[in-house]
């Protein structure tokens, strides 16, 4: 059983722990608490903005961050952004990802969403895979250009 709710600041450190807790992560990812909590707290003030943790037995195992977008494109659908999906690497293949998917397709229909999209680091194959199954296409290719 997981229960997935909108994270708190007190999350935080959980929340980090599960975005170092795999390959590219662990390399881009820093150690300043105070930077990440700083940051949810400005997503938290933009108010279309929502980090989401699955907890199991008082352990945040789960997260991910959900934006919602309003557009004029495609009839002006309003569509949900997922990012930052993460499972701890010792519960992956439970299906814990799956129903986590399921939270955040709930939350964006609830919100007015037409569309769920998301994107990946093209090096996580396997997140392909598995995002695949659940009904998303790659049908659209993203860039992404550095400001730093």
């Amino acid at each position: 059983m997981v229960a997935f709710r909108t994270a708190t600041e007190a999350d935080v450190p959980d929340i980090l722990t599960l975005m170092q807790d795999d390959a590219l992560g662990a390399t881009r990812e820093g150690q300043d608490l105070e930077h990440y909590v700083a940051a949810f707290r400005a997503m938290v003030a933009e108010g279309n903005n929502h980090v989401i943790v699955g907890v199991r037995k008082a352990r945040v195992i789960a997260t991910y961050q959900i934006t919602f977008i309003s557009g004029l494109s495609l009839r002006a659908a309003r569509r949900a952004q997922v990012e930052t999906v993460r499972v701890a690497s010792d519960l992956r293949g439970q299906g814990i990802g799956a129903l986590m998917i399921a939270d955040a397709e709930a939350r964006a229909r609830a919100a007015g969403c037409t569309l769920l999209q998301l994107t990946m680091n093209k090096s996580r194959t396997d997140s392909a895979r598995f995002y695949q199954r659940l009904g998303f296409t790659p049908s659209h290719i993203g860039y992404k250009r550095d400001l730093t």
